[in-house]
């Protein structure tokens, strides 16, 4: 078994659930973020894309984050007439971005940056134990 494959590989999933998070944390971050006036565009989630490619070193197919997408789902809207950035008839267009989604989507990101970083885990456990054989 080549380990150093197996390390490559996982840690280009770390890495890749990592940039996940971050995209994930500023969405929840600006879920409630007003625009200054009626004619400015409210925050517009973003979406974390993710590509494949053969890293030649390795010689196996590795993971990247691709482009960050913009939602171009609807804004929500909000009532709130004293809103400097409230329309004629007072309401507020915020952003597109449901909490809850983004809840569930931080917490697929978790559970697969924790399924990566026990791959790395034990591998250098099955290297350890490789190289405690090959002494004794």
């Amino acid at each position: 078994m080549d380990f150093s494959k197996a390390i490559g590989i996982a840690a280009s999933g770390l890495k890749v659930q990592s940039g996940r998070m971050r995209v994930i944390s500023e969405n929840i971050a600006n879920a409630d973020s007003a625009p200054t006036s009626a004619a400015a565009e409210p925050y517009r989630r973003k979406i974390a894309t993710f590509t494949n490619h053969v890293d030649r070193a390795l010689d196996a197919s590795v993971v990247d984050l691709g482009k960050v997408r913009r939602d171009q789902s609807p804004f929500r809207s909000k009532q709130d007439p004293g809103n400097p950035a409230a329309d004629a008839n007072g309401e507020v267009r915020m952003p597109n971005v449901n909490v809850l989604v983004e809840t569930v989507d931080m917490r697929e990101a978790q559970r697969s940056y924790e399924a990566n970083l026990n791959m790395v885990t034990l591998t250098n456990r099955m290297v350890s134990r490789t190289i405690d054989i090959l002494k004794a």
